[in-house]
This record gives C-alpha cells, structure tokens and sequence, in this order.
C-alpha cells in the first residue's frame, strides 16, 4: 500500500511539473525600444504597435520608445539605460547592424531577449522587417514600366542601415536587367528625410538636364524630391519610394510627380517582434533568426483601397 501511494505522489509530481511550469511563464513587466529617428512617422507607428502587443499581454507593463536619432552613440547610451532599469525586452531599430553587437550581448547577459527591428541587428534573438530587396524591386519595376524600359533615372539613397542597403540593391538589380535604363547617380545620402530629399534632389535636377525618374528610399525623400521638382519647375518625373506612409498617401491622391511607394507595416512588424521576444523569454527561441513581411505596391489606381499605418487595429 505505502509503494502504491510513493508511486502516485512521483505521478502526481511529474504531472505538476509541467503546470506549474506554465504559470511561471515569465510576463513583460518593462519593454525597451531604440529607434532610429521618432521624428519618422513610420517609427511613431512601430512604437504604437509595440506597446498595443505589449499591454496586451500585460495591461501594467512599462513601454518606453526612444529616438536614437540615428546616433550609435546615443543608442549604446538608450541601451544601458534599459538594462540598467531591468527591462524584459529591447527592441532595437540598429543604427549600424555589425557595431551594436557589444550592446547587445551586454543586455543578452542580463538575461533580456533583444529582437530587431526594421533592420538587422548582429547578435539580437531575431529581427522582424519589411522584405526590403523585394520593396525596391517592386518600386523599381513600376519606374521601368512607366518609362517603357528606357530613360534616365536617379537612385536617391539614404542612411547605410540593412534596410536601406537591401532596398538600393533591389533597384539596382531591376535596373540592371534593363540596358536602356541609365542610372546617373545612386550614392547621394538624403538622410532618410524630407528635407535631405530637398537638398539632394535640387543638386541633381542643377547638375543633370534631363531626370526622367528618381527611386527614393523612403516616403520622406520622395515628399522631399517632388518640392524640388516643383521648385525648379522640372516636370514629367516619375517618383517612386518605399513606406506606404501617411503622406505619401495624400501624395498619391494629389496633384504631385510621385507615382508609387512600396508599403511597409511598422505596427504588424513591432507586434510580431514582441511576441518573438516573449517566446525568447520563456525559452522558446524562433524557428528563424530573420523574419520578412512581404511588401505591396501602392500607386495612384490602388490608393483608395489601401489600408495604411493609421488604419484602426
């Protein structure tokens, strides 16, 4: 009787075990997040999708959103300060993929899971990020079919995030399966900004008499470039970014030169980031290291229909 009642105890304990497992799963209490610049509407968007994930899972957990301002510096800083807070997770917006691997091994260390976001990030659990090399070809597409196949075309680049780099590389490979298509410049950093689109694109429309389309790699620059053109008074410039951003929304519907712009969803990117950091957390590392949302085009004809970052979630 006393072996019967030993053995349904060490039963009673192995089934236990895996439940009291369960209701240890460890909650986010706090959540750190390093972008690159909170005065893009596209990293307000990834902030907000964050957090709504985030509360969630845990209505009382802190969520703090912070602007590297594409600073490594100030993004090592914005990073100490989360481990040094205790935070549960850091999502990280890279401002250099390689250089903030020390950063991240630190914060690994203290046991925090570290995904990145929108770009790659050397040594993080994973990353989450639009398709980019798919975003500039679907984006660069659109620019030879608009030109049927011959003209000349500036690449107007940007910050040297993976991001950025992916985008670029997937224009240049469209482009290059078009011999009629003639790149006139592609190395001129816009500062992924409205007004660096500005500065860049009035240098080229001085330098080049004839710009017959420019791929910008984000929506600002493309907000950018169109006020130069219309400063200048250059017409018949086909425009075509990535984003799928609020503005280039009314772009789109509204008398400008852009065209197109291969969308991202900065909200679904930041929630998935967060649910893979919290099966980090709970020793679930992820089937893959790097995670890519498809991209979709929007133009003019499809606008109407597009469900943007600001659509209700």
């Amino acid at each position: 009787m006393r072996k019967s009642l030993i053995a349904l105890a060490v039963v009673a304990a192995a089934l236990a075990t895996p439940l009291a497992q369960a209701q240890q799963a460890r909650q986010i209490k706090s959540v750190g997040i390093t972008l690159g610049s909170l005065g893009n509407p596209f990293f307000v968007s990834l902030a907000k999708g964050a957090e709504a994930k985030v509360k969630q899972i845990n209505p009382a957990a802190k969520v703090t959103a912070l602007s590297a301002d594409y600073d490594l510096g100030k993004q090592f800083s914005q990073i100490d300060s989360f481990i040094a807070s205790g935070v549960d997770m850091i999502l990280v917006n890279a401002v250099d993929a390689k250089a903030i691997a020390p950063a991240i091994a630190k914060a690994k260390k203290a046991g925090i899971a570290v995904v990145g976001v929108d770009v790659a990030a050397s040594g993080a659990d994973a990353a989450v990020q639009t398709n980019n090399v798919q975003a500039g070809e679907i984006a660069c597409q659109f620019i030879v079919e608009k030109l049927g196949g011959k003209g000349n075309v500036i690449i107007q680049n940007g910050p040297q995030v993976s991001a950025v780099i992916d985008r670029v590389n997937g224009c240049k490979s469209v482009f290059k399966k078009n011999p009629d298509i003639k790149v006139l410049s592609d190395d001129q950093d816009a500062k992924g900004s409205r007004e660096g689109g500005l500065n860049v694109m009035q240098n080229h429309l001085t330098r080049f008499p004839k710009i017959d389309a420019v791929f910008t790699i984000n929506d600002p620059q493309a907000i950018g470039t169109d006020l130069a053109a219309r400063q200048l008074n250059r017409k018949n410039i086909v425009i075509a970014s990535v984003d799928g951003a609020p503005d280039i929304e009314g772009a789109l519907k509204a008398d400008t030169q852009v065209q197109a712009s291969a969308s991202q969803d900065p909200f679904a990117i930041a929630q998935k980031a967060v649910e893979i950091a919290q099966d980090v957390l709970n020793g679930k590392p992820p089937a893959q290291t790097m995670v890519l949302l498809p991209s979709t085009l929007i133009t003019r004809a499809n606008v109407k229909d597009y469900k943007g970052w600001a659509a209700a979630r």
